[in-house]
């Protein structure tokens, strides 16, 4: 196994490692998707093994503590589950348990900074951004099945983010009523965390797209879209070919929702960008854009220093004979 001078492990060859957990009460995909109903509702946080899988005590106590009244100790305990979660970009599998949990809290509304909850969702369901060069880059939620990922507890990252996936979908109704939330960022965040989703895609897609039809607030219309595509891509990019392009083609549509779907369009196809779409960035991409999308994760996560995330995005799809190809890998 290849560890750097930190301890932080990177990917291994598939055939370089045999898992004997799989499929077992150690696999933490098993573990979540037997998690029963009445435990997610319930909050019964006792009939989850998260001593088998945390790397820190007391998981259970502070996604209970984030539910308290007192916004100090919410923000402390929120925290704490983030670190329990993630380190050095790796996905833990505490994290993946906590994940019906978690949506349950940022569903209720007397809950603090519910942004925030639903965001550490929706990171555990993805892998860390690194961007790979590829147009499609910007919409992969998860590693390929044979680039395994080691995260620096020993556990497989692949197993965690599938496991996280898996209970996104399981309780897509939870996430799904919240993009009816009268909080703007956090319909954001329901986007994003559903359009990682494994299962239910149907269902979903049909949510996206009713939500987007009477949707009010830009930046959220910009990650509808976005959802849409990236469902697609892991799941049905051939269905939403024709109305990304149908979007990105409308002269009267809004400029944050033509060129999401010319960004989505491009991660679909592998088409040259036509003289068309380039006419829609150009004209579409202004100062204003760049302040309006820069925020969402999805620009986010490419985000290159010097270079913002639509910025680097654009120039990658658009001139990649120019683009300087990703960065290296962090070394921590």
């Amino acid at each position: 196994m290849d560890v750097d001078g930190e301890g932080f492990e990177w990917a291994l060859p598939h055939d370089d490692w045999a898992e004997p957990s799989e499929g077992t009460d150690r696999d933490v995909r098993v573990v979540v998707a037997g998690i029963p109903l009445e435990v997610r509702d319930g909050f019964l946080y006792d009939r989850v093994p998260f001593a088998r899988f945390a790397h820190e005590p007391g998981l259970p106590g502070e996604l209970e503590r984030m539910r308290s009244a007192d916004p100090a100790a919410a923000r402390e305990a929120r925290e704490a589950v983030g670190s329990a979660m993630f380190h050095q970009g790796c996905r833990f599998p505490a994290g993946a348990l906590a994940v019906p949990f978690l949506l349950r809290i940022a569903a209720d509304p007397s809950t603090h900074d519910r942004f925030s909850v639903l965001r550490l969702c929706a990171l555990a369901a993805r892998r860390d951004f690194w961007d790979d060069g590829s147009r499609p880059g910007l919409l992969r939620v998860a590693y390929a099945d044979d680039d395994v990922r080691f995260a620096s507890d020993g556990s497989v990252q692949n197993w965690s983010i599938r496991a996280t996936r898996d209970a996104v979908a399981a309780d897509a109704d939870v996430v799904i009523g919240l993009l009816e939330d009268s909080d703007p960022p956090v319909r954001e965040m329901a986007a994003y965390a559903l359009a990682a989703a494994s299962g239910r895609t149907r269902e979903i897609s049909a949510a996206l797209h009713e939500r987007l039809r009477i949707e009010d607030d830009a930046r959220v219309r910009a990650c509808l879209v976005l959802a849409i595509a990236q469902l697609a891509h892991e799941h049905d990019p051939d269905a939403t070919v024709a109305w990304a392009r149908a979007l990105w083609s409308d002269p009267t549509g809004p400029a944050e929702v033509r060129v999401s779907a010319a960004l989505g369009w491009l991660c679909l196809v592998d088409d040259p960008a036509p003289d068309a779409l380039r006419a829609v960035i150009e004209e579409s991409v202004t100062p204003e854009l760049h302040r309006l999308l820069s925020p969402t994760l999805w620009m986010r996560q490419v985000e290159d220093t010097g270079v913002d995330g639509l910025s680097h995005t654009l120039w990658q799809m658009l001139d990649p004979d120019t683009w300087p190809g990703p960065a290296p890998e962090p070394v921590f």
